[in-house]
């Protein structure tokens, strides 16, 4: 192989650790990959760290010990996750999305990649110190925003559902009271998580916490720590939800009138 230059090298390294987020790669792996010394890729890194902080891109990080190394975590500065969330409002709000039952449109959004991923990085970057293992999501809408939390994570995704699915094997089976007050079930596989695990919870829409509250006693089930969870849109009323601790990106607010109005803000904690 000709030798490799430092421009080459860092952009390789770059797209390597920006694929797999949360991944921590050894540096010895990127000496065997590109043929150089130990103190070369330490320099290159130096510089990757440089870059990302002063454009703003995630973080590069150096892990020490036995099992350290290097690893991308693409962090959304809280400014500008207010920022971004403040301009999706804008979309959002007024009467053209309110939907009968004092519901909002938003699907669009949720199936719009660019924004997905970005929302999966704000929330990611509020929960990488509580170092999840998995993010749990119910069989909804939410499963997208799920997936790229988990993506910047660097975690699996589990999905409980409804119903529980005969190629899934056993599962633990959990009567809830949802947001509407009917009783619903959530089924999920015995082996899609163990005993000690930590997770973070993550769903499109928080009205009274009742499906919230259903998934935070299905980990009870299996002997889960929830370590936080997170939201795309929450509604100001109730006030008081079934769970506490959790962290919405924005808030939902229909007036009464005709048309009735949305006004989506964000969260109080993001301004």
């Amino acid at each position: 192989m000709d030798r490799i230059r430092r421009n080459e090298r860092m952009t390789a390294m770059m797209k390597l650790l920006s694929g797999t987020p949360n991944r921590i790669f050894t540096l010895n792996s990127f000496c065997e990959l590109f043929g150089s010394a130990k103190s070369t890729m330490s320099e290159d890194v130096d510089m990757l760290q440089q870059v990302t902080k002063t454009f703003d891109l995630g973080e590069v990080e150096t892990v020490t010990g036995a099992a350290g190394g290097v690893r991308y975590r693409p962090t959304v500065s809280r400014a500008k996750a207010r920022a971004y969330i403040e301009e999706l409002c804008g979309k959002l709000s007024g009467s053209g999305r309110v939907l009968p039952g004092d519901f909002l449109y938003y699907s669009d959004i949720l199936s719009t990649p660019e924004i997905v991923n970005r929302m999966g990085e704000i929330i990611a970057t509020e929960y990488y110190a509580a170092e999840p293992d998995f993010v749990l999501t119910m069989e909804t809408k939410g499963i997208p925003v799920a997936f790229a939390t988990a993506n910047a994570l660097g975690v699996p995704l589990v999905i409980a559902r409804h119903f529980s699915r005969v190629y899934e094997g056993s599962a633990v089976n959990i009567n809830y009271v949802s947001g509407s007050g009917n009783i619903e079930t959530m089924s999920l596989s015995r082996r899609a998580v163990k005993e000690n695990q930590q997770a973070l919870i993550v769903d499109d829409f928080l009205r009274g916490g009742g499906t919230a509250r259903g998934m935070v006693e299905l980990m009870r089930e299996f002997n889960v720590q929830v370590a936080g969870m997170a939201f795309v849109m929450a509604t100001a009323a109730p006030e008081k939800k079934r769970v506490s601790g959790e962290k919405a990106l924005m808030t939902l607010e229909i007036t009464a009138g005709e048309p009735a109005e949305a006004i989506v803000r964000p969260a109080e904690w993001l301004r």
